[in-house]
């Protein structure tokens, strides 16, 4: 079949039905014959080699376009060397779709088709970074002022509709999907790969399709193992049938943002997202470590930037497997070996998700954040960074950030430099636009803050650090709990985060590294299960993840940080953040009541984390009045001395919080702070 010389739509008229109809058979024709390709051609994204830069930007900088993440169908899009996103090189890649009004260009001279109220305005979050964006026809309907998992019997006037949605309105209902689909067998594939669990890959069976069959009774698609699109896996943008049911977890609700660009963002500062009621004493049954007094008072635990407190599921499933299937992995042929293998890349698939990275074999286990950037610091680093280069971090860096770059630095002759920080603990971008060069050879910063709950602007030094070639490591430690992280459309090359401050056990953590840095680094440590061969002259090595997980790993603790991860998953990472922004401005404005305190790190933009001196009481005395009151916070200087000297002290009493804190621990912890002994 051959692509007709122009298609037979025009701007409909007429019924609602008939309107609906039009506007569906304009989405799938807008695939079709905006293509070019045969009908029966399957379905392949496919992209063109990326620019060496882009008009109308300054010379001398190899400026990009944010890169675009693997594409649907678990096809991985090109990208480019480093420092350079992927972009088109001319027209539109394959299988991508512009916006509205470049859709209807694109129709041969067709009006653009659509109805005011029934198309509606797309979902930003849903879109992947890049300078282009799917076509929003098969992507999950939002209403984010109604109860998401409540039926709909009719279409508010501001909602984005999926494809059987819009079907089931029609004279013929989901016979004219079919119909349609069988059709057009391409179209309905392009909606099928962007959202398989909205429509079937095969609508002529009255059945339904296998992977939505597994869909409504798991919420996992059997065969779709990698999500389409990053933001899929939150529950407020899946379809209610393909919603898991996990009923040990609560399930807030939070607007999605209407603006373009990753969110909800948190902020100490102006307008939060509007989120539905929380259900936190429905979390807190999960934590069975809250429910305990200390000194006499119900344990109120304040101390969350150190460690989080796990959950039942974690705690069930790192006892499970010591109890039934503990064995090491990966080199026996035996059942036990076997269950735990599975067990352990299951884990390492889990975190891969969380982080919505490319492949499972981007993900590599280590004890934790500190052990991944000495990794990163010796590997990579002693590969790359020699005598007058420069390596950069900022003034707010936790000790982990700063000694294993010092270290490098001593070693090789580089040279460390600090991005200086202003009154509010915010890193001044021009000040950090000024220290790169070409000299540069890292950029290593932290996404939140630990002594102060800073988040920086990670997505803006990553590209302006890439348009120097310059790659960049993301400390995640404080911000995984908290936000949710999508390394792809960061375009982070290295991101890292421990698994005790996301509810998982201590000891194990991850890094994420884009592939072809892993592969083009050497290994840090040598032992077993990292190689191939091993002679007495010669040794190969396996490729990465393997390469860098010489030993016996902490089995245990994939298995739990895996566990932890879903129930954030099953919470929903923005219904956290959303929780969390409102109970630290209210902690905040308790504390400005406070006589004599002062607040260190008042940023615009901050995650849940309250430093603070007293006058005249010295930070030890404060942390003990309040832990006779069962009150758990931290005094010290938080391995983030630098921090803290920029603001004339040397230590301070952190308070931390996390989605399983109330607003009456809150009021707890004020009042403590309101009857603190004065001389």
């Amino acid at each position: 079949m051959t692509t007709p010389e122009a298609p037979a739509f025009a701007l409909p008229t007429g019924s609602p039905g008939e309107l609906s109809h039009a506007d569906l058979v304009g989405r799938l024709a807008r695939e079709i014959y905006g293509q070019g390709q045969a009908l029966s051609q399957p379905f392949a994204p496919e992209l063109p080699a990326s620019p060496q830069g882009l008009p109308g930007l300054p010379q001398g900088l190899p400026q990009g376009l944010p890169g675009l993440p693997q594409g649907p169908g678990g096809a991985p899009l090109p990208g480019a060397n480093l420092g350079l996103s992927s972009a088109p090189a001319a027209g539109l890649p394959q299988g991508l779709q512009p916006d509205a009004s470049q859709l209807g260009a694109r129709s041969l001279g067709a009006p653009p088709v659509g109805l005011p109220g029934v198309t509606g305005p797309s979902v930003p979050n849903l879109a992947p970074a890049g300078p282009v964006a799917f076509d929003v026809a098969a992507i999950p309907s939002v209403h984010p002022l109604a109860d998401p998992f409540a039926s709909r019997r009719s279409l508010p006037e501001f909602f984005v509709p999926r494809v059987p949605e819009i079907a089931a309105a029609l004279p013929g209902g989901g016979d004219l999907h079919r119909q349609t689909a069988a059709d057009h067998p391409r179209a309905n594939a392009f909606a099928h790969a962007l959202a398989p669990q909205s429509v079937p890959a095969d609508p002529s069976r009255q059945a339904g399709d296998a992977a939505q069959e597994s869909a409504r009774r798991t919420g996992r698609l059997s065969r779709a193992p990698e999500p389409a699109a990053p933001a899929s896996d939150y529950y407020f943008l899946a379809p209610a049938a393909a919603r898991p049911t996990r009923t040990t977890y609560a399930q807030p609700r939070v607007e999605p943002s209407r603006q373009p660009g990753p969110a909800p963002r948190l902020t100490a500062q102006g307008s939060s997202p509007v989120a539905a009621p929380f259900d936190v004493e429905r979390v807190r049954r999960d934590f069975p470590a809250l429910h305990q007094s200390v000194n006499g008072h119900p344990l109120v635990w304040l101390d969350n930037a150190a460690t989080t407190h796990k959950p039942q599921t974690v705690i069930d499933a790192t006892s499970a497997f010591y109890s039934r299937h503990n064995s090491n992995i990966h080199r026996a042929a035996h059942t036990l070996a076997a269950r735990s293998t599975d067990l352990f890349e299951g884990g390492r698939e889990k975190v891969r998700r969380f982080l919505n990275a490319p492949t499972k074999d981007d993900i590599v286990f280590l004890r934790g954040t500190t052990e991944a950037i000495n990794l990163v610091a010796n590997s990579y680093g002693r590969a790359n960074v020699g005598p007058g280069d420069e390596i950069i971090v900022s003034t707010i860096e936790h000790h982990a950030n700063i000694v294993p770059w010092q270290l490098l630095s001593q070693a090789t002759g580089a040279t460390l430099r600090v991005i200086p920080v202003n009154d509010r603990g915010e890193i001044i971008f021009e000040q950090f636009a000024a220290l790169l060069s070409g000299r540069t050879k890292i950029v290593s910063v932290t996404h939140v803050a630990n002594a102060l709950g800073t988040i920086n602007p990670v997505s803006e030094i990553i590209r302006l650090s890439h348009a120097y070639g310059v790659p960049v490591l993301v400390d995640a430690a404080q911000s995984s709990p908290h936000i949710p992280l999508d390394v792809q459309a960061l375009d982070a090359d290295f991101l890292v985060f421990s698994g005790h401050k996301v509810f998982g056990p201590t000891g194990i953590g991850a890094l994420y590294g884009k592939t072809h840095l892993l592969a083009a680094m050497p290994p840090w440590q040598g032992g077993g299960h990292m190689i191939e061969d091993v002679t007495f002259t010669h040794t190969v090595y396996k490729g990465a993840p393997e390469k860098f997980e010489a030993g016996t790993p902490d089995i245990a603790g994939a298995v739990g940080l895996g566990a932890a991860l879903d129930y954030l998953e099953g919470v929903g990472l923005p219904g956290i953040a959303a929780y969390e922004h409102d109970l630290l401005e209210y902690a905040q404005a308790g504390l400005a009541e406070v006589k004599g305190l002062r607040l260190i790190g008042t940023a615009r933009e901050k995650a849940s984390v309250m430093s603070f001196v007293i006058e005249g009481l010295e930070n030890e005395k404060v942390a003990h009045h309040l832990d006779a009151r069962g009150i758990a916070v931290r005094s010290g200087h938080h391995c983030a001395l630098p921090a803290l000297r920029r603001f004339g002290v040397d230590q301070s009493v952190r308070a931390s919080l996390a989605f399983y804190n109330t607003k009456a621990e809150v009021d707890v912890f004020l009042r403590a702070l309101q009857t603190l002994p004065r001389h």
